[in-house]
């Protein structure tokens, strides 16, 4: 394990859930998505951290979901886009094969946040590197609801994620007690067909 994985997993720790890449997925994505990502893959698998805050996840399972929330976006048909990581909030972390980590996609909220990454080209493997070790788990917790999440809830499987049940596009309000514990695809798919994807308005970094 490198030094920044392991940066990582100080921060996130424990790791639950973890499912094991397929040889099937490591042909798909080779030269699609960095060799680092793959080795982590390879290494950890597809996995829950932080008692299941963040998620890596097989790209191939989100890409009709991705595609829902990009079509009238200015990033669809740009380039080819996966999403490596989600929260348990269902905010995706999405790689683009030629410009790296470029959008945070935070399906509750039909928002995104794009990003200029400087890890582009020879140094994609890098940029993995980065994302890993810069990720910060208080980013993830929505409105930090989390542990109560788990407390109340129970831990999360995979599949599964916190959603607010009636949708905040719907009307629904942020409150703890409208959270429900919901399979991830198919909440996400149904957020996705409710209201566009707007930009956060962030300036790009």
């Amino acid at each position: 394990m490198d030094e920044f994985f392991a940066c990582f997993l100080e921060e996130f720790a424990p790791e639950i859930g973890r499912q094991k890449a397929p040889d099937s997925s490591m042909v798909l994505y080779r030269r699609r998505l960095p060799e680092q990502l793959l080795q982590y893959w390879n290494e950890h698998g597809w996995s829950g951290y932080a008692n299941g805050l963040f998620w890596t996840v097989n790209p191939q399972e989100y890409e009709a979901v991705l595609g829902h929330w990009l079509t009238d976006t200015e990033f669809n048909g740009l380039e080819n886009y996966h999403v490596i990581a989600r929260s348990a909030f269902g905010v995706l972390y999405v790689w683009g094969e030629k410009s790296g980590y470029c959008l945070t996609i935070s399906c509750p909220m039909a928002r995104y946040s794009s990003r200029v990454s400087r890890f582009t080209g020879l140094k994609m493997d890098f940029g993995v590197k980065a994302f890993f070790s810069g990720m910060n788990a208080g980013s993830n917790d929505f409105a930090d609801m989390f542990e109560a999440a788990v407390e109340k809830l129970g831990r999360l499987k995979s599949d599964e994620m916190y959603g607010f049940v009636p949708a905040l596009a719907l009307g629904g309000p942020i409150e703890f007690n409208n959270l429900q514990k919901v399979k991830t695809i198919e909440h996400l798919e149904f957020l996705s067909q409710l209201t566009p994807l707007t930009d956060w308005g962030f300036p790009d970094y």
